[in-house]
């Protein structure tokens, strides 16, 4: 699919915002993952991570939009996927996400009108009323989803989050930069 089929699929007004992102963020249960959680014998929480989203994390990082995590939760193996991915702003176990956002926005001396959030719940509703451009996945609450300018078609774990990415990426004019490397 060429970059000009792929951006006549997209809402108009959802790649005007996304062209716009400097900085996404994402949430991690119900986004990042399904959303499922899986207790080992100690009681940590295991999570699986799409290799997709995580590929189109990297791309979208690569052509100058910086990726952000912030999730009520607090887990070992988020700080290692945000490695993995080079993610350098990783907000654990916040139950106020505007207060994490203002803090992202302080050390990274952004404003609000340069985020883009991917959400899926309505504990994300603080930032993703603030930010310029709002998705929600495709399994999202439905309050959320009344309120984004983007809803995915995958769910989350399972490729929403590269859809998002994808969707950057061509906002911004860079999907085919994107993908020529794997063509040549």
């Amino acid at each position: 699919m060429t970059a000009s089929a792929f951006t006549s699929s997209l809402p108009p007004d959802a790649l005007a915002k996304a062209a716009g992102v400097r900085l996404m963020i994402f949430d991690v249960d119900g986004v990042l993952t399904d959303g499922g959680l899986f207790y080992g014998e100690e009681g940590e929480a295991f999570k699986r991570f799409n290799a997709l989203d995580g590929h189109g994390i990297k791309m979208m990082q690569q052509f100058g939009t910086a990726a952000a995590i912030i999730t009520a939760r607090q887990s070992p193996y988020v700080l290692r996927r945000a490695r993995d991915l080079g993610i350098a702003h990783v907000f654990q176990g916040v139950h106020d996400k505007r207060q994490a956002f203002e803090q992202l926005l302080q050390h990274t001396q952004l404003t609000a009108a340069a985020c883009g959030y991917l959400g899926d719940d309505i504990i994300d509703l603080p930032v993703l009323t603030r930010v310029a451009f709002k998705a929600c996945v495709a399994n999202g609450h439905r309050e959320v989803k009344a309120r984004c300018d983007y809803v995915t078609q995958a769910t989350g774990g399972n490729g929403a989050v590269r859809e998002v990415c994808d969707l950057v990426l061509a906002a911004q004019g860079n999907y085919e930069a994107a993908l020529a490397p794997y063509l040549a």
